[in-house]
């Protein structure tokens, strides 16, 4: 490996980096605009929503430049390949926490539903999964990476728990149907975090062994 492409691949891995941590904070914000009725969290998550778009764009940008530039093999493009690929997903991630956003911030402006819901817990599911998955791609850990894929059934299972839960209660109180159908979306969106983190999680495992994990029904 030249010297040259070195440098070049340690920059985006840095890049990645910080813009999985823009994206950890933009979710963590959502979530805590939604928990706490937090609509100025929620303005600054929509707001810082343009950095992320644009740091997606340059990093891919730069991706390709690499690719074109030193025409990398094996493991080296592998690398690239991950990054593009991870980029994307991180950049989807961003536009769900806006969106959780955007719930938030209707909901803090109307009476909270009467029933309890666990959002805290579905939510901190899919922040750890995130975290654990970007934690694989920083350190190449396979183990770590196969770990989110199991823990993302106790999200799916949240959320159509949630479904259920929001479901009976729009029937009998029917008054409540434009709240709960905002609450709908927000689960839907937080499970789609975790399967954009068991994205990234199955993306580590191609990095490193170039085995393409998508649509296993086996468990890792």
């Amino acid at each position: 490996m030249s010297t040259h492409l070195l440098k070049d691949l340690d920059r985006l891995k840095k890049k990645i980096m910080i813009l999985a941590a823009m994206v950890e904070e933009a979710t963590e914000k959502a979530n805590l605009a939604l928990l706490n009725r937090r609509s100025d969290l929620a303005a600054e998550v929509m707001c810082d929503d343009e950095i992320i778009d644009r740091e997606e764009v340059e990093l891919e940008e730069e991706c390709l430049k690499v690719l074109a530039l030193h025409q990398p093999v094996a493991g080296d493009l592998r690398f690239i390949i991950t990054i593009i690929k991870v980029n994307n997903d991180l950049e989807r991630i961003g536009d769900l926490a806006v969106n959780i956003a955007e719930r938030a911030s209707f909901l803090s402006r109307h009476p909270a539903v009467p029933i309890s819901l666990d959002f805290d817990t579905m939510a901190d599911a899919a922040r750890r999964m995130l975290r654990q998955s970007l934690d694989a791609l920083a350190s190449g850990d396979i183990a770590r990476a196969r770990q989110v894929r199991a823990m993302d059934d106790q999200v799916d299972a949240a959320n159509r728990n949630m479904f259920v839960q929001l479901q009976d209660l729009m029937q009998e109180k029917p008054e409540t149907i434009e709240r709960a159908l905002h609450l709908l979306s927000v689960s839907r969106h937080i499970e789609r975090i975790g399967d954009l983190a068991t994205n990234i999680a199955e993306d580590v495992i191609y990095l490193v062994q170039g085995e393409i994990s998508r649509h296993r029904t086996e468990k890792y």
